[in-house]
């Protein structure tokens, strides 16, 4: 039986756990603590930060080859180990272009993939005042322009949108030394995203673009299929093997978009791991991200990724309070939708924006308004009226 490790003992190692032991492989997970989702369901665990490398090496002692939940890791700590032939997928080289954003951006437009304008923002003083004459300050962007810390932000953390001058000097000096990139705001008609597997031995397969729908850029909800045209997917799907082929990647990797007024397609981020966009797959698919991204990492042919159903809608169960409740009153309501499928992540504690969990209802046909209509249906069961 083969053995993988993943840095990382999050909801997303916890549903590659459910899709494992199909495949005939065991989860070793890597993660700080015990209660962590992953743990109860892996087959073995080791109890320490993510970034500590001394763990990752007693983790490839357990295992065949190590992947990860998460990008927010120390790839510097682990190029030794890459070098004692540790088995990475994701290898560290594909990895590397990806953790910082702005360095991101750099690799993403120097492959010639569409991004927004961007800059490193540089243009702070020694006394940490902003410095208006510095030509690393750029003017170019307009307002209102988003703001991104490079390293480590998720869930809307380290993401801002500034609407002025004054609002970007305050943001600065809230973010002390944070290296930070600006980019322009894009005015989206929608934001989209798409799920790309890459094999060991080259072969790709791309899920059903989606539609995300974000508030304060946390993804709220997925409707699958996009309604985009054919001409924008082909475009999405071209953008994906470009990408994928320029790394060299193994695994599961995420990439978002945006979709401007005017039909242009631009790259927003990439994550290179399963990821929330994806969740759908789970009960919508042939073969969910998680068994995909198995398959890919242990050098098994890679699965099927087309929809069994008309389509689907995904709602992320975000916390919107402080608390240890495990909401299961509200969880049954929602089991009782047609065809809806709850996944509950089994947090002990709740906290605004947290994700909990996730609902998925799988459509006979997809239409957007009956779409947004279960989304809405789906969150006030949930928000109440929190939401």
């Amino acid at each position: 039986m083969k053995r993988v490790g993943v840095i990382g003992g999050g909801q997303l190692a916890w549903m590659m756990t459910g899709a494992a032991e199909a495949l005939g492989i065991e989860i070793v997970v890597q993660t700080p603590s015990p209660t962590d989702p992953a743990v109860e369901f892996a087959a073995d665990a080791i109890f320490a930060p993510i970034d500590d490398p001394a763990a990752t090496a007693e983790l490839a002692t357990r295992c065949d080859v190590i992947t990860f939940e998460n990008e927010f890791i120390n790839l510097e700590a682990l190029k030794p180990l890459a070098e004692q032939k540790i088995c990475f997928r994701p290898r560290l080289e594909a990895l590397a272009p990806l953790l910082d954003k702005y360095d991101q951006r750099c690799y993403l437009r120097d492959l010639g993939l569409p991004v927004p304008r961007f800059f490193a923002l540089e243009a702070v003083t020694s006394t940490g005042e902003l410095d208006y004459s510095s030509p690393a300050l750029p003017t170019q962007l307009g307002l209102p322009v988003v703001m991104k810390a490079r390293r480590c932000g998720y869930d809307g953390q380290g993401t801002f949108i500034l609407k002025d001058r004054e609002a970007l000097e305050s943001k600065l000096q809230q973010l002390g030394q944070t290296p930070v990139l600006l980019e322009e705001f894009i005015p989206f008609e929608r934001e989209l995203a798409v799920i790309a597997a890459r094999s060991v031995s080259g072969e790709i397969v791309i899920y059903p673009v989606v539609e995300t729908q974000q508030e304060e850029q946390v993804c709220r909800r997925v409707l699958v299929p996009a309604d985009i045209s054919p001409a924008v997917a082909a475009e999405i799907e071209a953008i994906a093997h470009t990408l994928l082929n320029s790394l060299q990647a193994v695994g599961v990797f995420g990439i978002e978009l945006f979709l401007t007024n005017t039909g242009k397609v631009l790259v927003n981020e990439v994550s290179p791991r399963t990821h929330n966009s994806g969740h759908f797959t789970l009960d919508a698919c042939d073969t969910s991200q998680f068994e995909q991204h198995l398959r890919a990492v242990s050098g098994l042919p890679l699965g099927n990724p087309s929809l069994r159903c008309g389509g689907a809608v995904m709602v992320n169960l975000l916390g919107y309070e402080y608390s240890h409740n495990d909401y299961f009153a509200k969880r049954q309501q929602l089991n009782q939708l047609p065809k809806s499928h709850v996944h509950w992540y089994g947090k002990a504690e709740s906290r605004p924006g947290r994700k909990l969990g996730h609902v998925t209802v799988l459509l006979e046909s997809y239409q957007h308004s009956e779409a947004q209509l279960i989304a809405e249906n789906v969150e006030s069961i949930w928000y109440g009226k929190n939401g």
